[in-house]
């Protein structure tokens, strides 16, 4: 399987998180932090319509532009308008990365099938300000094209993918899908303590698929927290309970890290206080486990959020 030169989603996901906590972003053109400008309201301008990308969405794009290109600040164009997503919404995408000063392609990754699922939320918290003004509020159907500047890239970070400190991004997205789970949804019974679990009567869903059924008003759990749960764990294709810290009757607290790329995902962004569902394929649950109970099934949680620690 070919892996990400970035190493998505782990190591690109890191480096974008270091990169918007590794100090202030410089100022845009406007002398407003970057960080303060709605992820939804990134502005177009030269740079970026300088950028030509062709192709079918869906397909890896071609796409040609004049290096070097400058920006002080994030810019954006969306060129194919998909559906709306409120900021911060888990989707996935498929994404071309290029060194805007030097013309030279870094990446293209996603459109290789669902080996190469990458998962982005489009805002401040899970990745670096232009990234995420460059995905910010686009749902499933979209491409959109950034030109980013390095204090709003990858930052300190940038040397380690092998840019230079002053390199620009050229960033090129198509969102694939979203991860908003609304029909076939699991029937919630019995207690707060003690619920049940009833999934639909039909084949497991083949992706990932994500429900508040209820939102808390507490902090929100970001990628790096510590947090302490009640959850209910089914096997879609038995019916069967495998896991429930309800039955156990105490509350479990684990790194968000720390679990399968299904649960995790699941988490971040909830607040503490709320009840969420997930389901998710082997390949985001127990697959990778060789000769696990659960290696080849469809795995749907019921979590409550108790409660989030920040780590650092």
């Amino acid at each position: 399987m070919r892996r990400s030169l970035i190493a998505l989603p782990f190591v690109l996901a890191s480096a974008l998180v270091l990169a918007g906590c590794a100090g202030d972003p410089e100022p845009d053109a406007t002398d407003e932090p970057a960080a303060q400008i709605p992820v939804c309201e990134a502005p177009a301008g030269d740079a970026v319509e300088s950028v030509e990308v062709g192709g079918e969405f869906g397909s890896a794009p071609t796409v040609e532009f004049s290096a070097p290109l400058q920006v002080d600040a994030t810019q954006r164009t969306v060129l194919q308008q998909g559906d709306d997503a409120p900021e911060g919404a888990l989707v996935i995408a498929a994404y071309a990365l290029y060194n805007g000063t030097t013309g030279e392609e870094l990446e293209t990754y996603g459109w290789g099938g669902p080996e190469e699922l990458t998962f982005f939320r489009g805002d401040y918290s899970n990745l670096g300000p232009g990234f995420a003004q460059t995905l910010g509020c686009l749902g499933a159907g979209s491409r959109v094209v950034g030109v980013i500047p390095a204090a709003e890239g990858f930052g300190a970070s940038g040397a380690e993918v092998g840019l230079g400190e002053d390199d620009v991004l050229v960033f090129v997205v198509d969102v694939l899908d979203d991860t908003v789970w609304t029909e076939d949804l699991p029937e919630i019974g019995g207690t707060a303590e003690d619920p049940t679990v009833t999934l639909a009567p039909t084949a497991p869903i083949a992706d990932l698929r994500i429900a508040t059924l209820e939102e808390g008003d507490g902090p929100v759990v970001g990628p790096y927290d510590s947090v302490t749960v009640n959850y209910l764990g089914t096997a879609w294709e038995t019916g069967e309970v495998f896991d429930s810290s309800f039955e156990r009757g105490s509350p479990a607290t684990f790194s968000v890290q720390g679990v399968v790329q299904g649960f995790k995902e699941a988490l971040i962004g909830q607040k503490v206080g709320s009840r969420v569902v997930v389901t998710m394929p082997p390949s985001l649950g127990y697959g990778a486990s060789q000769g696990h109970a659960l290696q080849n099934s469809t795995l749907v949680f019921l979590i409550d959020i108790v409660d989030t620690a920040s780590a650092g």
